[in-house]
């Protein structure tokens, strides 16, 4: 039998406050508005309309500031998950607040920033933000067991993606803004991958199960992004986000290095049939990602030769 919600989070309350105890002692002050170019900015009056010749981003990098910002914008409905899944109190509600109030510089940061440098189109963006909003659109895991399996995947997935969309902006500020919504996603990680840890030695059965399910079905929480799919593509085009990286910086690394399913024994049959197939469904996706590379590299081949 594994553990109920309740039992799970009771079980890791001291861990978690620990946790939260560290994660305020490592995490350093800053401040959105210190970090924008103000300088750089301009009145827009009531019939001003975006020009593209003022953006130096690419369509791809474009798509990536777009996602990264409206992503960060359905924090009300994250924070609903968690509070709801984890529960408000203490220390798990402690988190969830202390979360909500990190994660609200980062839409900030970036708004503000493409405010100033017009890099992309704003009245687009903002429609892009009201409809996602609107929607609502985010994952849902079912148990505490699902839910510390996501977020420790998502939060790293994030940092990433963050992370490579700033190296792709030939601008030192954009950078910086993006490194330090990036720092921020990485300590928030460290909590949640060392809580699924303490997890996963309470309850190794229903903690695989749940590893299982997050990763074959793992999604990231900007689907509801008018024209995802498209921007997407874009990404993964440069590279910024792609099946490749998804494999080879998020699922290798905690599943077979961190939390090492591989060599875990001992669980039931039900849990141990999840082990396999968790492992097998990350050989499928390193194949995929493998085959996905090598066709993007020869259509590059040949729309150079075509050029």
């Amino acid at each position: 039998m594994t553990l109920s919600d309740a039992a799970l989070t009771e079980e890791l309350a001291p861990v978690v406050a620990g946790l939260v105890d560290r994660h305020l002692t490592n995490t350093k002050e800053w401040f959105p508005h210190r970090l924008v170019p103000w300088s750089r900015g301009e009145d827009m009056d009531a019939d001003y309309e975006w020009d593209p010749s003022e953006t130096v981003l690419s369509e791809e990098v474009q798509s990536a500031m777009i996602v990264d910002l409206l992503t960060e914008d359905n924090l009300p409905y994250y924070f609903e998950t968690i509070y709801n899944l984890f529960g408000k109190h203490e220390p798990w509600g402690v988190w969830a607040r202390r979360w909500t109030a990190e994660e609200g510089r980062h839409s900030i940061v970036i708004r503000d920033y493409l405010h100033v440098t017009r890099a992309v189109d704003l009245d687009e963006l903002e429609r892009g933000r009201m409809a996602q909003v609107s929607l609502g659109e985010v994952p849902h895991p079912e148990t505490v067991h699902d839910g510390l399996a996501y977020v420790t995947m998502q939060e790293l997935a994030t940092k990433i993606s963050h992370r490579n969309t700033g190296r792709h902006l030939d601008d030192k500020v954009g950078y910086q803004v993006m490194a330090k919504v990036a720092g921020d996603e990485q300590l928030h990680h460290v909590f949640y991958r060392d809580a699924a840890t303490a997890a996963l030695e309470a309850d190794p059965d229903g903690m695989v199960m749940a590893i299982d399910r997050q990763v074959r079905t793992f999604a990231m929480p900007g689907t509801g992004i008018p024209g995802f799919a498209q921007h997407a593509k874009r990404i993964a085009k440069a590279q910024i986000y792609d099946l490749q990286i998804h494999h080879d910086q998020i699922l290798r690394p905690m599943v077979v290095d961190h939390w090492k399913l591989p060599e875990l024994e001992g669980l039931s049959p039900e849990a141990e049939e999840a082990r396999v197939s968790v492992l097998k469904y990350l050989d499928r996706v390193d194949s995929a990602a493998q085959k996905m590379a090598a066709r993007r590299e020869r259509d590059a081949e040949r729309e150079l030769a075509t050029a």
